[in-house]
């Protein structure tokens, strides 16, 4: 929103509107920031900073699982490295096995000995970067080494919850009813209990989370919005919750579908109502053709795509509120990120890894500001996918361990985690580009290629307040200019302000084997007075601006 129609709607206009005018003007400003901390939106669920693994390429087998005979150091085969670094942010929910892999994956075959369990073919065997790996790759044929014993294991040490998906299209309710037996009835209650115990955990996991289906309009069975909506009524009739209370997430639209999310919530709210389920899935992720090559207008456009969460988030809260009206369905964004063609990743058997740039952060920072903005909306998310794989806050290839700027854009913002979210409004000269609107990675769009003229707004974020301690993380997405901001903190003084930038010379700029600290984050200078702090947001940054309250 523009500051000349915010003053015209706010009610903060007058004598508010002349005092701010006249610190902007002594300040020489061009971008201004109000921080309203007596207008609470909602606290921020820690979940929303979730994560994503999947049996995909490196993501698993080199990634997460390095095995206990490694000389990798490891946690019983899991990555140390790994699990100290999901510590440092944090991270509070893992989502697992998929994904596509999900809807293909049969959870017996993951328990019980390791020598012993079957390999299976993987759901993505056929991908064209798949088909190149000899046949004995994990990648092709599943070992299950990994499963849900290890999984858990993972979610355990690093202090996160685990989240996991079902498999809806290939395996009936009764397999589900099993699983969560297996992880949640009580020591020594069941045959299932006996044979958690005999892998060396007797006692229940306590799995809250379950996804009931992945992607079910497309590779989770191509189900209609009515066939889906009739078999989420069958996976949820009847699941014990051991004193766990399970929390269901439908498998919602891809994208910015309204019509798959008014049927689903017509049928289970209206036709023959049952109980609505605890979150509603989203996935949106923003495709470009290339990680490392492209120039500004790309960089523009990714961006430009990218705030398309925003718009997604609100049509489908209007579709799910015509018929929940207290809405007790909130919504679970548990894939998103950018996602380009093969070609930047570390090793052939890492399968849709791609290098992480400045522009990658930009993205999923503000795509993080999105959800904090409406916390009142989304409950979860899971960025995707957490290592050697799409949006990856880690690269990691047999014992090498590098973090993205993803990794050190969650870092920053992990003290949104449980604050309550407050509205702030940002005004600054928007960033104006051509958009040559062209194939991507899923084809071409329709129409054929053409030229768009389109803006962005000159600073996005959000802010949240958790006791004195006021958070605000602000994004800079232009490629050339600094903005120089009043951020005006209204319903408070502040008594400090300190800075955090994740910035580079050049949107290109990412983390190697060889220069593993290419991007970092650094200290920055901010000026603290009365109730206003006075910041320079450099071109194509990340930031964090951590202002203590009098």
């Amino acid at each position: 929103m523009q500051r000349r129609e915010f003053l015209k709607t706010s009610a903060l206009a007058g004598s508010a509107y002349f005092l701010f005018r006249k610190q902007a003007l002594a300040a020489t400003a061009d971008a201004h920031i109000e921080v309203l901390v007596n207008e609470p939106i909602a606290t921020i669920q820690p979940e929303i900073y979730g994560h994503f693994t999947e049996h995909l390429g490196g993501v698993v087998y080199d990634g997460i699982w390095v095995g206990e005979k490694s000389s990798i150091p490891n946690i019983h085969g899991i990555r140390k490295e790994l699990v100290e670094k999901l510590k440092a942010i944090k991270a509070p929910v893992i989502r697992w096995p998929g994904g596509c892999f999900a809807d293909s994956y049969d959870w017996k075959d993951g328990i019980g000995p390791r020598d012993k369990r079957p390999r299976r073919t993987n759901f993505w065997v056929d991908d064209p970067q798949a088909k190149k790996l000899p046949n004995d790759a994990v990648q092709k044929y599943e070992p299950n080494t990994f499963g849900t014993d290890e999984f858990v294991q993972f979610c355990k040490l690093s202090n996160a919850d685990p989240y996991i998906a079902a498999n809806l299209r290939a395996l009936p309710p009764l397999s589900f009813d099993q699983w969560v037996e297996y992880c949640n009835s009580p020591a020594h209650s069941t045959t299932y209990a006996d044979i958690r115990a005999a892998a060396g955990y007797p006692e229940p996991y306590n799995v809250r989370y379950w996804g009931i289906g992945n992607e079910s309009w497309g590779c989770g069975g191509n189900f209609t919005p009515e066939e889906y909506s009739n078999e989420y009524r069958r996976f949820t009739a009847w699941v014990p919750d051991y004193g766990v209370d399970p929390r269901f997430v439908a498998s919602g639209p891809n994208e910015d579908d309204v019509d798959w999310t008014t049927q689903f919530f017509e049928d289970i709210l209206h036709r023959r109502p049952i109980h609505p389920p605890y979150g509603w899935s989203v996935h949106n992720y923003t495709n470009a053709l290339e990680a490392l090559n492209f120039n500004d207008q790309d960089a523009y456009s990714l961006f430009y795509k990218g705030t398309s969460t925003e718009r997604i988030i609100q049509n489908m809260w209007t579709a799910m509120g015509v018929f929940d009206r207290d809405h007790q369905t909130r919504m679970v964004v548990d894939e998103y990120g950018p996602w380009y063609g093969a070609g930047t990743e570390v090793d052939p058997t890492h399968i849709f890894g791609q290098q992480i740039t400045m522009r990658d952060a930009i993205v999923t920072a503000f795509t993080l500001d999105i959800f904090n903005r409406h916390a009142e909306k989304v409950c979860m998310a899971n960025c995707a996918q957490l290592i050697n794989c799409i949006d990856s806050l880690f690269i990691a290839h047999e014992d090498k361990f590098i973090v993205t700027p993803n990794f050190n854009v969650f870092e920053m913002y992990a003290a949104h985690q449980g604050a309550k979210a407050v509205r702030a409004e940002f005004s600054a000269p928007s960033v104006g580009f051509t958009d040559i609107v062209k194939p991507d990675r899923w084809g071409p769009p329709r129409g054929g290629e053409r030229s768009v003229q389109r803006s962005l707004n000159g600073l996005m974020g959000s802010a949240s307040v958790n006791g004195k301690q006021l958070t605000l993380t602000v994004v800079n997405p232009s490629l050339t200019d600094a903005r120089d901001t009043q951020i005006a903190v209204r319903g408070g003084s502040v008594a400090t302000a300190t800075a955090t930038v994740l910035a580079a010379s050049d949107i290109h700029a990412h983390n190697t084997f060889e220069q593993p600290n290419a991007v970092t984050t650094k200290s920055a200078q901010a000026t603290a007075s009365g109730s206003t702090v006075a910041f320079a947001f450099p071109p194509m940054s990340v930031t964090k601006v951590e202002i203590t309250l009098s």
